[in-house]
């Protein structure tokens, strides 16, 4: 008896223990479920903060999440990021590659989740254009983005950060054609789009600040864009560690003091911003410091130092504009490739559309000829009128058919070779629109590149320029350059001081000779007459 009261009390006892166990078993995936990883956006706000704190480290993050991250969307973000950080590195082609690796969209499942995957794509490609001075393409991208109102009022976070992103785009090409007022008109719309408490917002709102201050320093609004930059430098210095938002402030600051002609002061504003970034490889801020320096110390005549900074300058332009170069060869070969790719796309379309239609048409036509064989056993009479007509029938239809497709052919052939006096008051424009750019001081600019920036056939705008300009290309491109650094040597004071060499390379001319004969040949007087001539009437 004693026995089995021990038996009874080990049995219950067990039972306790395997309820226990059984408990924890049930509630220990909860608890392992319960402990998920960081939010993705967490990821890409960190990623971002790196951009411009570290392009090394932000490229090592940025691609580790990227191989773990299977998520379509997300790695669209990270590719993105990554493409800016070489981009500012000034490794344009590694910019566009990184940029170039779509992802198949099978397992995208929402079309929430697609539509932002399209939207951040056509974002990234105005980036891409903008990054390579193709400012009229980006232009062109954004404006046909932003035109769409149930995008603009959407509640999404992810997307509104995304319009702000793109108004700062448009901003910036419309400063670089000079129309100041409605750069800043987009900013402000940029501004009210970032309602994000993350790093990504205020690098932004930073951003559109020092962008604004820059277009009130070219509007002469001295006052309000020194405010503006001190605010920013007061704002980054007590949220942490942003090498490049200080850099950039204190390029805008020194510009500041040039145009107050205080040239010391701005060489203390460009030594404490390039302090930030000197041992960073941000080259394309890098190169307007050294250009900056080069000002300066010329218009304080420091040879030694004018000398250094201008062969910092020259080698750093040399090897981004070479890779600048090689980047709009290539994303104008992918933009080939995708039209090519389109063209097959739809001529597989119309070959599939008209195949099924044949298809629908033959099983019709079958059915009446069955139809008509079925009645034809009545009579051998109605068997021969409907054969007749039957053939007849086809025999129009394989007419109509024929005469379509040489219609359409003949209308193909005339749109193709017909140039109508409105495309060439269209590519007039487009060059109007152009040389407010100042892109024509590049020293590599050719009629290639001149093709790309405008979106125009090279055959096209060789004839426009040979007519309508009573010029062939370079000697089209050179009046532009004499007219521009004219204008600049009557109205700018600073430029007075520099020699005609710096004048010959800032105009984009290969050499100072090169430079004074053409300036002569349009002018009719040498530069240093010119310059000789704008000093006496300013004494007078």
């Amino acid at each position: 008896m004693k026995n089995k009261k021990e038996n009874h009390f080990n049995c219950k006892k067990n039972l306790k223990n395997n309820a226990f166990l059984l408990f924890l078993m049930v509630i220990f995936p909860i608890f392992i479920h319960g402990e998920k990883g960081p939010d993705f956006s967490i990821l890409t706000d960190k990623s971002f903060q790196k951009l411009y704190q570290n392009l090394e480290d932000c490229i090592s993050y940025s691609q580790s999440l990227l191989i773990s991250d299977k998520n379509i969307e997300h790695k669209i973000v990270l590719r993105n990021i990554l493409s800016q950080a070489y981009a500012m590195q000034g490794n344009y082609v590694q910019s566009l590659t990184i940029y170039n690796q779509k992802e198949e969209e099978e397992g995208v499942g929402k079309n929430s989740q697609l539509y932002f995957v399209h939207l951040f794509s056509e974002y990234s490609l105005a980036d891409q254009y903008q990054n390579l001075g193709l400012y009229n393409q980006s232009k062109k991208i954004i404006s046909n983005i932003l035109q769409y109102q149930d995008l603009l009022k959407s509640k999404d976070k992810k997307v509104k950060t995304t319009i702000a992103k793109l108004y700062q785009l448009q901003s910036i090409n419309f400063g670089i054609t000079r129309n100041y007022q409605e750069a800043l008109q987009n900013l402000t719309v940029s501004d009210q789009y970032l309602t994000g408490d993350n790093k990504e917002t205020t690098i932004l709102i930073w951003e559109n600040k020092i962008f604004k201050a820059s277009y009130f320093l070219r509007q002469n609004k001295l006052k309000e864009a020194k405010k503006m930059l001190d605010e920013v430098i007061n704002e980054v210095k007590n949220n942490g560690d942003y090498p490049f938002i200080m850099a950039f402030a204190y390029e805008n600051l020194s510009r500041y003091y040039f145009q107050k002609e205080d040239y010391l002061t701005a060489v203390k504003s460009l030594e404490t911003g390039i302090s930030q970034i000197e041992n960073l490889p941000y080259n394309n801020i890098k190169i307007v410091f050294y250009e900056l320096f080069t000002k300066n110390y010329l218009a304080l005549n420091n040879d030694e130092k004018y000398y250094y900074y201008n062969n910092l300058y020259t080698n750093l332009k040399v090897k981004l504009d070479a890779n600048k170069k090689e980047g709009i060869q290539y994303i104008v070969k992918l933009v080939e490739t995708y039209n090519k790719k389109n063209f097959e796309i739809q001529k597989q379309n119309k070959i599939r559309q008209f195949r099924n239609t044949s298809i629908v048409v033959l099983f019709f036509v079958l059915g009446i000829v069955v139809y008509f064989l079925y009645e034809s056993r009545r009579s051998k009479d109605l068997k021969k009128q409907l054969a007749f007509f039957e053939k007849q029938k086809e025999r129009e239809q394989a007419i109509q058919l024929k005469d379509s497709i040489e219609k359409e052919q003949k209308n193909t052939e005339k749109e193709s070779q017909k140039v109508s006096k409105e495309k060439e008051d269209e590519i007039l424009q487009k060059l109007q629109e152009w040389e407010l750019s100042s892109n024509f001081l590049s020293k590599n600019m050719s009629i290639s590149i001149l093709s790309a920036q405008t979106e125009v056939n090279t055959k096209y705008l060789s004839e426009v320029i040979n007519s309508q300009k009573g010029k062939n290309f370079n000697a089209y491109i050179n009046e532009l350059r004499i007219n521009h650094i004219a204008s600049l040597l009557k109205n700018d004071p600073a430029f007075l001081n520099y020699k005609v060499s710096y004048l010959a390379e800032y105009s984009g001319f290969s050499s100072h000779g090169a430079f004074t004969n053409v300036f002569k040949s349009i002018t009719g007087m040498s530069p240093n007459y010119y310059i000789q001539e704008i000093i006496k009437n300013k004494r007078s």
